[in-house]
């Protein structure tokens, strides 16, 4: 594209690569990989079976949607393609029209390719969903800072960016509840890249709208949607009840007899198969209705029991919480669980090369796939984000890779590595954006009358290119 100035042609350059891998994504993928989990919700998408609240009827609903349009059950996969590698083309865009590095914003891309990321890029997963969403976001909220930085945006286009970004941001959070604590420093990073010192008008008006973004969907869902109510939070405290309390108590628990019978067996199984969590799944015999006949027992017994059982009710979460970090499970998840809906694999040989390279770097670098290692770069992010450009989005991402692990310590299922999958996500690019960082320096702050502020760079790095 001779035609194009040399920075244009690197970024569509960015472009071609992002696409490239977009393609591959999709093809070792296809047509998604699917667990147990993914399955249930194919069902309840396909309307095979009735929606229900287990698993956010929102990702759900979206997978229905998109089979109405395009008839194949892949296009869930193309979306979350497509949204990820569009994020970090974007975001790759933004580093090198700040930084003007073409290592830089390579890296960025390359992000994509590591095998603690592409590990699950293609698995149609709700963590998946809570963290392409977030990406997307650091997406929109770097290229506000760009245009603020070069050029102050008009109201329009700024609103336009915060609208765009907050509809990201509600979507992590309506697919996961728990991501709220990922999501809001995000928010933050969003609202401080588009207007560097925003009055609390402008904070009241973008609160706002995040909070409609949630009510307005969650209104719709319950409304028309009308997902079946399974009581899936009785699964948490049912953990808490067959780990903490001893048998014997379980046998002289204040609860029906069946209900009695059914705990302390679970608790027997559990300790037998040395099930440290996971207690409904692995453990406990499910009544027809799953929890929703014994939900209200179960709560009632939760909140008598554990506040007389404080230290065993701490040591146990700790205990769980510690196993998440170092025996961090399942860092890979092979293609499509047995089913009866006739999917499978559409090229196996490519999964089998796709588990190799995982498995292979899980064996030779396992501590990319701990989820110690992921809090403690966020902890440093958080703490130490640098003084150059990207400072402020740095910390963002520290404090909420940091918040969404340890927000996992009192509500944690299992000790799967999809539970750090956003932290090990968002400390890479932190750790990027803190390298590309090191030579800049933040535009210094307009005077009355001063006309719109560009970038000041201190010092290029040393690979910068012509643009």
């Amino acid at each position: 594209m001779p035609w194009l100035p040399r920075g244009q042609r690197w970024v569509w350059g960015l472009a071609a690569v992002a696409a490239v891998c977009c393609l591959g994504t999709i093809l070792v993928f296809a047509p998604g990989y699917l667990s147990p989990d993914s399955l249930d919700q194919l069902r309840q998408a396909e309307g095979k079976t009735p929606l229900t609240d287990w698993h956010p009827p929102v990702l759900s609903l979206v997978w229905r949607a998109l089979i109405a349009v395009t008839g194949s059950i892949a296009s869930m996969l193309v979306l979350q393609a497509v949204l990820f590698w569009g994020a970090l083309w974007v975001l790759a865009w933004c580093v090198w029209e700040l930084t003007a590095s073409r290592g830089g914003s390579l890296a960025v891309l390359g992000l994509g390719l590591a095998p603690f990321v592409l590990t699950f890029v293609g698995v149609v997963w709700k963590d998946v969903h809570v963290a392409v969403a977030l990406l997307a976001a650091c997406a929109v909220a770097l290229t506000g800072l760009l245009l603020r930085d070069r050029r102050p945006p008009r109201p329009a286009v700024r609103w336009g960016l915060l609208g765009l970004g907050v509809l990201f941001l509600a979507y992590a959070m309506l697919v996961r509840k728990n991501a709220f604590f990922a999501a809001l420093p995000v928010f933050v990073m969003l609202v401080l890249a588009l207007w560097r010192a925003p009055g609390r008008r402008t904070w009241a008006m973008c609160t706002a709208a995040l909070l409609a973004a949630l009510v307005v969907p969650t209104a719709a869902i319950s409304l028309f949607a009308r997902p079946l109510e399974t009581e899936q939070a009785a699964q948490i405290m049912l953990d808490d009840l067959v780990h903490v309390l001893e048998v014997d108590e379980l046998r002289t628990a204040d609860v029906p007899p069946d209900l009695r019978d059914r705990l302390v067996a679970s608790a027997q199984e559990c300790e037998r198969v040395g099930a440290l969590s996971d207690a409904y799944w692995a453990c406990y015999e499910r009544p027809a209705d799953g929890l929703r006949g014994d939900s209200d027992e179960i709560t009632s017994l939760w909140l008598r029991e554990m506040s007389g059982h404080v230290p065993h009710y701490l040591q146990y979460r700790l205990r769980l919480f510690t196993t998440l970090l170092f025996e961090t499970d399942d860092p890979y998840k092979a293609g499509v669980s047995r089913n009866d809906l006739g999917i499978e694999v559409a090229h196996p040989r490519l999964e089998d090369m796709l588990g190799t390279y995982v498995k292979g770097m899980v064996t030779d670098v396992p501590w990319l796939f701990r989820g110690w290692f992921w809090l403690a770069v966020a902890l440093v992010l958080a703490i130490r984000p640098g003084k150059g450009r990207f400072s402020m989005p740095v910390r963002a991402l520290g404090i909420s890779s940091a918040a969404y692990i340890l927000g996992y310590l009192p509500i944690m299922p299992a000790t799967d590595f999809r539970y750090v999958y956003w932290p090990a996500i968002a400390c890479t690019l932190g750790l990027l954006l803190l390298w590309l960082g090191r030579g800049t320096a933040l535009p210094p702050p307009k005077s009355p009358g001063a006309t719109p502020d560009r970038a000041v760079t201190a010092q290029q790095p040393a690979d910068a290119g012509g643009r």
